[in-house]
């Protein structure tokens, strides 16, 4: 995709974008109304809970070579050969935004033509945090229906291989394989094996290759007015699919439409369950941490059947 076009892409899309609210911020999410909140939890069958977040990765490798950091502070030896009460505490430290851990990217995370999203300067992110669009947003959570399409399903193979694309004719063919269509408000997640084949080869450096939605795809989410993307991989192709555009789909989705971005999540526990019950629809909750003036925050969305 050439400069030019992917530069018409973005503006027709910022362009259709729904309105700001009145505070100017919220983007997406305005799509996700109450009313579709409670239509979501309605649709609750038969209440089995699924995790979409992969474990977080203490461990040094090619796709996460600053990993999360996770030590015991208590108690120590002595305390635990007392008689005394004692507790068990510890600390945790990590790079919310790898190519490992599964985390959600706030509306201020993508820097684009010197802006946020919404023409909201650069200078608001400071050292002590970003003063909008912040992952401060969420601080009531994402809550809402769920969709997941399951690309590798469609193709009939295991994973896609990294460098290959999604585009809306693979999102739309999807939905009429598994008898589901996205609509306004959703949370739509798309499958395409980059956990299984992380766990049947072993890790490699996905900033250099791996699979994502094409940028073009990024007309299906405007169409259907979905409130958050979310992806077992980036979201964007390595390669980029754009000359001098490393991650057009982040650039397209926050800095564009407004829309929340999920990473690295893992749907190798959710994707059979959808199967055995023929539902790709749930409701589903994400709970950001409140993190003032985060970027982003580790997630563990949880769908519920």
């Amino acid at each position: 995709m050439t400069p030019e076009a992917f530069r018409e892409l973005y503006e027709h899309l910022r362009r259709r974008a729904a309105p700001p609210t009145v505070d100017g911020r919220c983007g997406a999410l305005r799509h996700l109304t109450p009313e579709r909140v409670a239509a979501a939890a309605a649709d609750v069958r038969i209440g089995r809970t699924v995790s979409l977040a992969a474990p977080i990765d203490t461990v040094r490798g090619p796709d996460d070579p600053e990993p999360a950091v996770h030590r015991m502070t208590g108690p120590s030896p002595r305390d635990i050969r007392s008689d005394a009460l004692c507790f068990a505490t510890d600390r945790f430290a990590m790079n919310v935004h790898g190519d490992a851990d599964s985390h959600l990217d706030a509306l201020c995370h993508v820097v684009f033509d010197t802006e946020l999203y919404g023409g909201v300067p650069a200078s608001t992110l400071t050292a002590e945090g970003a003063r909008g669009l912040s992952v401060d947003l969420l601080a009531d959570g994402l809550v809402g229906r769920g969709v997941l399409l399951d690309i590798p399903r469609l193709r009939e193979v295991p994973w896609l291989e990294p460098g290959d694309h999604v585009t809306s004719g693979d999102l739309t063919a999807a939905e009429a394989a598994q008898g589901v269509r996205v609509g306004a408000g959703d949370l739509l997640f798309v499958r395409v094996g980059h956990r299984l084949r992380r766990i049947a080869l072993g890790p490699w450096n996905a900033a250099e290759a791996r699979v994502g939605l094409h940028p073009t795809a990024a007309e299906f989410l405007a169409e259907r007015e979905v409130t958050a993307l979310g992806g077992d991989g980036n979201n964007d192709t390595a390669p980029s699919a754009v000359r001098g555009v490393d991650f057009p789909v982040h650039v397209l989705a926050i800095h564009a439409m407004g829309i929340h971005l999920m990473d690295y999540l893992q749907f190798e526990d959710l994707a059979p369950v959808c199967a055995q019950t023929g539902r790709w629809s749930f409701l589903c909750a994400v709970a950001p941490l409140r993190l003032t003036g985060a970027t982003g925050s580790p997630v563990n969305p949880i769908a519920v059947l």
